[in-house]
């Protein structure tokens, strides 16, 4: 099988191939960073590296079995303009043949979205030999009249999955493909602290000056128009609820603190709140998108495993286990919130203060890979922001192996 992938970063196709036990007799790979380029090769030398999608001609390839890509996704997302794919004079390009006529008459586009009129362009001059040519396009969730548009080039309806079924990451996407009908994926079970790291550098910890410049950046994009950036929310309030929420089903000991929020004004901003589900946002290229709040982390795990439950009040949190000698509970420890007007120790429990500053850091970069299923064996060789930079382009690899599973049933 040969296979050809266009907007390629770090492989993630091949990956999936791999863990499925596939190896290509070509793998043909179309991408212009050369820090992808130099990690794919790393992992996967006998890649074939093309270049620019724009410059790939299939009629100097071998017949191309399989097609796979994610175009550019920045002006569809929700998080952006979602200008869609438009000229730089606003003129939507809605099929192949307009795209052709507007890019040999020289106009300019807008943004990368528009890309994804080159992945039909190399679809259709493969169907000319291989016209049962299967194919994976994979692209953010969208507006309906985009996701109409990209429906109607490709010709088939799209499936959408949320990586959150086989990792800890949240991330929703469409997925067109000819392969087979495929089913959703069964859900593992996975949250934040399954991929978390035992050690973690003091590095990755941000400071109040990070903190604020989040806070800057956020004000700064709002006037820009879209709503990357960060607010810093308090504890009390609507963020306790959602501990609460959080602690009672007894999830997770660490919580993600990133979260979009829709204003009024209708600008989508992320705010530093507690999420409720053990799972990540869907991680991007910057990750000060998505921090972690560290909420008991170390009191939790020194818990005593006899612990029956909690209760988070306006004052604090307070743990409790069972007593052979009662019939209900005895407490075992308070945390209380720096803002408690109840100071009072309880006697005889265990009290810790849990200041409004809990510590925030960055996930990992092996966390991040580990959030887009990325196995261990894929050894990396680039420089953490270029980790950070390809996970957040890349595909959720396990997504990616259930859906190309289903050429080998």
């Amino acid at each position: 099988m040969n296979v050809l992938s266009l907007f390629d970063g770090m492989s993630c196709g091949q990956i999936a191939l791999t863990e499925l036990g596939c190896f290509p007799e070509k793998y043909y790979a179309s991408e212009v960073d050369k820090f992808a380029i130099q990690q794919t090769m790393h992992v996967f030398p006998g890649t074939i590296q093309l270049g620019d999608v724009t410059k790939v001609d299939v009629s100097q390839l071998d017949r191309i079995d399989l097609l796979i890509g994610g175009s550019p996704c920045q002006s569809f997302s929700f998080a952006g303009k979602q200008v869609g794919m438009v000229t730089t004079d606003k003129v939507d390009i809605t099929d192949l043949q307009t795209y052709l006529d507007l890019k040999e008459m020289g106009f300019e586009f807008e943004g990368q979205s528009y890309l994804f009129w080159e992945y039909m362009r190399i679809l259709t001059d493969i169907r000319k030999y291989n016209p049962d040519v299967k194919f994976l396009l994979e692209n953010v969730v969208m507006s309906k009249k985009w996701e109409a548009v990209l429906t109607a080039a490709i010709g088939v309806e799209p499936v959408r999955i949320n990586s959150n079924l086989v990792s800890a990451q949240n991330r929703k996407r469409l997925y067109w493909t000819n392969i087979a009908e495929i089913p959703q994926p069964k859900d593992e079970g996975i949250y934040i602290r399954d991929i978390l790291e035992d050690e973690v550098d003091e590095k990755y910890y941000l400071s109040d000056k990070t903190i604020q410049g989040m806070i800057n950046h956020t004000e700064k994009s709002t006037e820009k128009g879209n709503g990357f950036g960060a607010r810093v929310v308090s504890p009390d309030g609507k963020a306790n609820t959602l501990l609460q929420r959080c602690y009672k089903d007894g999830k997770d000991n660490l919580i993600v603190a990133s979260r979009g929020r829709t204003d009024p004004d209708g600008i989508t901003r992320q705010n530093l709140e507690p999420r409720t589900d053990g799972k990540s946002n869907c991680i991007t290229m910057v990750q000060k998108d998505n921090p972690l709040l560290e909420w008991l982390r170390e009191w939790l795990r020194d818990l005593s495993p006899h612990v029956k439950g909690v209760t988070v009040t306006t004052e604090g949190i307070r743990t409790h286990r069972g007593d052979a000698k009662k019939s209900g509970v005895s407490v075992l420890g308070t945390i209380r919130f720096s803002d408690s007007k109840n100071d009072t120790l309880l006697t005889g429990s265990k009290n810790l203060i849990l200041r409004e500053d809990c510590r925030v850091r960055r996930l990992t970069p092996r966390e991040c890979a580990r959030l887009q299923t990325v196995p261990e064996w894929y050894e990396w060789v680039v420089s953490d922001t270029q980790i950070y930079r390809m996970c957040g382009n890349g595909w959720t690899v396990k997504v990616i192996e259930h859906i190309l599973g289903n050429l080998f049933i």
